[in-house]
């Protein structure tokens, strides 16, 4: 364990140990050894690029494809004290041409530049004038085709990064990568398979949920005003329901802002702000929102409709809760939503080989909405790894006992099998409930003995059904945008009465955290700093800090240094405030 990591870590960050990974990241960094480090969002990954960087000699670079991170994460830097800046577009040509003097003169620990901009005439210039002894790549899912967002900037950021000689130290870090993903990252940046670094994906602080079956308007406008102190997301597909969701909210009196594609960079920065800053609770968003968010007291991300896939759906889950405390992780699901993905994957210019695997990937979220096993270890696995059940899922939570429906699953396993296993799902669902649609007739359907062997269950409560016998993997689905369903070996076993299959038989908006007078005063004071210094109130100290001033109540400087993301330079900027109220509480309890 390298020491001087450890005492910065206390120091600047105010943190008395590592978590998991971070440690094992920053050794094999500091020992020159490119590494790919996988990490949850809210995992602590710009530690383990910081640190390297304050240990070397030199000025380190972080590609990041995210510019309200970049100006997020130097604004948290200077806070800290670490002499940091980004170059991007946001920056006029003299701004630029500044902060790369500044940098040739080695003014900067850190420099932050856009994938872009990391291969212009600038970069490569500076590269020449000062020592680059280390380089982060942020989001090094977008590195492969394969991953969730893709972009050919970071392919190219490859073959660039193969010229420079002597070639920097690598750390590649990403919160999202299947086993896939993260082999392609290795083979692009070349580095060795041992310096891959995973410290497991699931997140033990978020409650996962899918609500379906519910009026989702209603559903939202309850949850929102149970949780109505808090700060949260809600995801949308279309900027078109953007619009809708923000309106209703507004007029049901909920302080919300939107963000969409459609809107102008400056009405998409100052909605930005307004969250960031706590002028608004809820955001309404595409998925183009939240990107490079950093902000910690998010208490909830809620998809109102489902999105692409699971890595896609993670990430953007994972942005609440940052800070470790309790937070909601909400898919109201109905899968007619389907249409509107399978739409995007149709427009889009993909070749036919990568369509069909987003098709697939599609299905596999799909299936995450109609599962009964544990929500967190659904998506653990999906990841190719495995978790014990969570126990505060909607699933692991659902105590509605479970009823033997064998004889269903072996109604329509059956009519997939007397099919063929030549159709999909659509299709079976009519067979089996009798449809007069005239495809029946063309194919001698009505003479299937399964025909018609659900006649008095709705249509929709049958698609359910072989949507369930899906997901828990009786059926499988094959590639492609109209996938035909096989019986699997499970499945097998269930036709020959060898196993039997059951299923459960509208979930109530609870609160996510509670609030307390004290935590109330604290962030009133860290907003009024907020204010003060120009910086988003989670900056000055995240909600984790807050709720561990409030159970200890330090009445010192040594004291309050105890508390996590209490370091030196917080301390001596605005220990003061926070010390005056925790000695009022102190009093009030004494």
């Amino acid at each position: 364990m390298n020491e001087e990591a450890v005492q910065l870590l206390q120091e600047i960050y105010g943190y008395p140990e590592f978590r998991v990974g971070q440690q094992d990241v920053i050794d094999k960094v500091i020992a020159r050894q490119d590494t790919l480090a996988i990490m949850p969002t809210g995992g602590g990954k710009s530690i383990c690029y910081q640190i390297p960087a304050l240990l070397f000699n030199g000025l380190t670079i972080v590609v990041s494809p995210l510019i309200s991170l970049m100006k997020d994460q130097v604004d948290a830097l200077l806070e800290l004290g670490i002499p940091a800046t980004y170059i991007n577009s946001t920056l006029s040509n003299g701004e630029m041409h500044q902060r790369l003097k500044n940098a040739s003169n080695g003014e900067y620990k850190l420099l932050y530049v856009a994938p872009e901009r990391f291969q212009t005439e600038e970069i490569f210039y500076l590269m020449q004038s000062v020592e680059v002894p280390f380089i982060a790549i942020d989001e090094a899912h977008c590195i492969s085709q394969w991953g969730h967002d893709f972009r050919p900037s970071y392919l190219s950021l490859c073959e660039t990064l193969q010229s420079i000689h002597p070639r920097p130290t690598i750390l590649a870090l990403t919160a999202t990568a299947t086993p896939v993903v993260s082999d392609d990252i290795l083979r692009l940046l070349g580095i060795a398979p041992d310096n891959r670094v995973k410290t497991g994906f699931s997140r033990e602080n978020l409650a996962f949920q899918v609500v379906k079956g519910q009026d989702r308007n209603r559903f939202l406008l309850e949850y929102l005003k149970v949780n109505r102190t808090q700060s949260g997301i809600v995801y949308a597909s279309t900027r078109k329901e953007v619009e809708r969701i923000y309106e209703l909210l507004l007029t049901k009196g909920i302080q919300a802002g939107k963000y969409h594609g459609g809107m102008k960079e400056s009405e998409r920065n100052d909605a930005q702000e307004k969250f960031l800053y706590d002028k608004v609770t809820v955001m309404v968003a595409t998925n183009a929102f939240g990107m490079g968010i950093d902000k910690s007291n998010v208490r909830f991300v809620i998809h109102y409709q489902i999105p692409k896939n699971i890595e896609a759906y993670y990430q953007e889950a994972g942005r609440a809760g940052r800070d470790g405390l309790d937070s909601d992780a909400i898919l109201l699901f109905s899968p007619q939503d389907m249409q509107i993905q399978q739409f995007f994957i149709d427009q889009s210019e993909m070749e036919e080989s990568l369509k069909k695997y987003e098709y697939k990937k599609l299905r596999e979220m799909a299936q995450y909405g109609s599962t009964q096993m544990c929500l967190q270890r659904f998506i653990v696995r999906y990841f190719g790894e495995d978790c014990e059940d969570c126990e505060r899922c909607s699933n692991c939570l659902d105590d509605r006992d479970e009823v033997d429906i064998t004889l269903e699953a072996q109604k329509v396993l059956s009519c997939v099998k007397r099919m063929g296993e030549t159709f999909g799902k659509a299709m079976i669902m009519k067979v089996l409930t009798g449809s007069k649609d005239q495809k029946m007739k063309q194919w001698d359907f009505e003479e299937l003995s399964t025909y018609g062997l659900m006649k008095g269950m709705p249509q929709k409560e049958v698609t359910q059904l072989i949507d369930y016998l899906t997901a828990e993997k009786y059926l499988a689905p094959t590639d492609g945008q109209f996938p035909i369903l096989k019986i699997t070996n499970t499945g097998v076993s269930v036709l020959k009465g060898e196993l039997k299959v059951s299923r459960k038989q509208a979930q109530v908006a609870e609160k996510v955290a509670v609030d307390d007078a004290l935590f109330d005063e604290l962030r009133g004071i860290r907003s009024l700093l907020a204010s003060e210094h120009k910086v988003p109130p989670y900056i000055i100290f995240s909600d984790e800090s807050l709720r561990e001033m409030c159970q200890k109540l330090p009445q010192t400087d040594t004291e309050l240094l105890t508390v996590k993301g209490v370091g030196e330079n917080k301390l001596e900027k605005y220990g003061a405030y926070f010390l005056d109220a925790l000695k009022k509480a102190e009093a009030v309890k004494g």
